[in-house]
């Protein structure tokens, strides 16, 4: 049986924006909702969709959880690590 690697997660950081919106956040619900999406972005990096526009930095994606009803806005650096731009309830 052939072994499989685990891959580590991606760091995650919130650019000042975000990092604002979750000084707001106060209620459990809201928490848990944008903590599962950022586990989900941090195993799979790639999984949100590419946004439209300038393709001369790195590329703005959006990752929706159906599930709990929220949109992250994300880029991923060239160290792969996910920096959350925005964090929006649907």
């Amino acid at each position: 049986m052939a072994q499989q690697h685990n891959r580590r997660r991606a760091r995650i950081a919130f650019s000042d924006s975000a990092a604002k919106q979750l000084e707001n956040i106060t209620s459990e619900a809201e928490i848990h909702a944008l903590d599962r999406a950022l586990v989900v972005i941090s195993v799979d990096p790639d999984i949100g969709d590419p946004i439209p526009g300038d393709t001369t930095g790195p590329r703005l994606r959006q990752y929706t959880d159906e599930v709990e009803a929220v949109r992250v806005l994300y880029f991923v650096t060239v160290l792969r690590t996910v920096v959350v731009v925005a964090y929006i309830e649907v």
